[in-house]
């Protein structure tokens, strides 16, 4: 699989908001190369990279498991805990959840990710 980055950004609810707002009224364009990924802390984002998820990656993307059966099997987490965490990371597009027949399979997006974030955020550049 071809190395893919996904660029995060760490910003405030209160924040990303403004920026949602800022960006529907065409006060704000986003940047090429700025984040597509928000979390709203660092410890948000530790929550869903934490390293056992990053493991959890990793064995999708060697394993290429073609089921939430096939996955729990290989990485030896309960098949709630694998939805929940699954859900969580296709929220945030780090992984895809196809449905192939009557299975759900899961591809990883990415393998790499660049965090940005800062005190100042402007968005009305």
């Amino acid at each position: 699989m071809a190395k893919k980055t996904i660029k995060i950004g760490i910003i405030s609810r209160e924040n990303y908001k403004r920026r949602t707002i800022a960006i529907a009224r065409g006060d704000h364009k986003p940047k090429k190369g700025e984040p597509k990924v928000w979390f709203e802390s660092i410890q948000s984002m530790a929550q869903v990279l934490s390293s056992e998820n990053q493991e959890l990656l990793r064995i999708i993307q060697k394993q290429k498991p073609e089921s939430l059966k096939q996955l729990e099997v290989v990485s030896g987490r309960k098949r709630s805990n694998l939805s929940r965490t699954l859900k969580t990371m296709s929220r945030y597009g780090i992984v895809d959840l196809v449905r192939e027949k009557r299975a759900v399979k899961p591809i990883v997006n990415a393998t790499d990710f660049k965090v940005e974030f800062g005190l100042n955020t402007s968005f009305s550049d």
